[in-house]
């Protein structure tokens, strides 16, 4: 998704027509996303935020899919995709396993606050558009807690990665 939007990306033309100040053009001319104009748009319209699913999803799909092309013609054995709202959107119908990476709260919101540059009200209004932490692990075949330390999830995840090329 961020490919989409990032300077230049596809998905920037439909964005500026359908939230006109959100997009300008940076110094080569190239289309850029102005990301916290857009997100106070969508995060207090409902409606809006409904506009921007539709135009960034089917994008979003046809580069999964064309990914998973790409992948199937290198003869890769497993490919990864990484979808946020997966559980949220149906997305898990489409796939083999699901991992689920889950922190505390507290480390979501260190997390987005340092990232994306949010404020808290931001960050909760985003939250509460998600599924329960709770309820994505109760549903993930493998629970990543990322709270720890980076080397734990590194090697949760290598030992998965094992499994499945076992």
């Amino acid at each position: 998704m961020h490919a989409l939007q990032a300077p230049g990306g596809r998905a920037l033309r439909a964005i500026a027509a359908a939230f006109p100040g959100t997009v300008g053009t940076d110094i080569r001319g190239r289309r850029i996303l102005d990301r916290p104009a857009l997100r106070t748009r969508v995060l207090a319209d409902p409606a809006a935020l409904t506009a921007l699913e539709r135009i960034m999803h089917p994008m979003v799909r046809r580069e999964e899919r064309a990914f998973l092309a790409r992948a199937r013609r290198t003869g890769a054995r497993i490919a990864v995709l990484d979808i946020p709202l997966l559980l949220e959107t149906g997305g898990d119908r489409r796939v083999d396993r699901v991992v689920v990476v889950s922190a505390p709260r507290t480390v979501q919101i260190g997390r987005v606050r340092r990232r994306r540059h949010m404020d808290t009200a931001q960050i909760l209004a985003v939250l509460a558009r998600q599924m329960p932490d709770a309820e994505k692990r109760r549903r993930a075949d493998l629970v990543v807690r990322t709270g720890l330390s980076r080397n734990h999830t590194l090697r949760v995840l290598q030992r998965f990665i094992r499994g499945l090329r076992a």
